[in-house]
């Protein structure tokens, strides 16, 4: 016997868990049929018996019906609106941040500010579009002229303190790749 349990154990145990799933299925659909359609439940046997009050059956009259009359609608005239547009508020582009007393912008060009880790091409565009084009001027600002310039950024704002753009525009701005790249890395 115990034979018999060593070789086949484990199939009869599959086999038990394989019934107990199948019964409880099953006792789960019984359940929902069950309360789909309620039986009557008897009331509980007493020891004396109850008369039951008899109902007499309530027959439904039917209501008339109200019938609406038809309503005619008289023909309504609209007459069109016209709204007085105001002009259009243009507002006037924002300013160019000028460069620092210390530092004037060469009129020879603009510098490629994407050379400036942390400055991307929509970064760079936003950039030319506030008047920022050479490293001279990221080089001179000050503390006010960070703030101004990290107002008008929009999405991008820290980022000229973060990826410390006045250090990297100084050396750009003398033309020391060398000293830019042994600090911020490979340009």
């Amino acid at each position: 016997m115990q034979e018999f349990f060593m070789d086949y154990g484990l199939w009869l145990l599959i086999a038990l868990l394989v019934v107990i799933g199948l019964v409880f299925l099953l006792s789960g659909k019984g359940k929902s049929a069950v309360a789909e359609d309620p039986a009557p439940v008897a009331p509980p046997m007493a020891a004396e018996p109850i008369a039951e009050p008899v109902v007499a059956p309530l027959v439904a009259t039917p209501d008339p019906v109200p019938v609406a009359e038809p309503v005619i609608a008289e023909p309504v005239v609209v007459e069109p609106v016209v709204e007085e547009t105001p002009a259009p508020v243009v507002e006037p582009a924002p300013a160019p941040i000028p460069a620092s007393p210390a530092v004037a912008a060469p009129s020879d060009g603009a510098d490629d500010l994407l050379k400036l880790k942390g400055v991307g091409p929509k970064l760079g565009a936003l950039l030319t579009e506030l008047g920022v084009t050479r490293y001279a001027q990221i080089a001179g600002w000050s503390d006010s002229d960070i703030a101004a310039i990290d107002a008008k950024l929009g999405n991008f704002k820290g980022r000229p303190v973060r990826d410390q753009w006045i250090d990297q525009a100084k050396y750009l701005a003398a033309g020391d790749i060398a000293g830019f790249e042994a600090k911020y890395g490979k340009i």
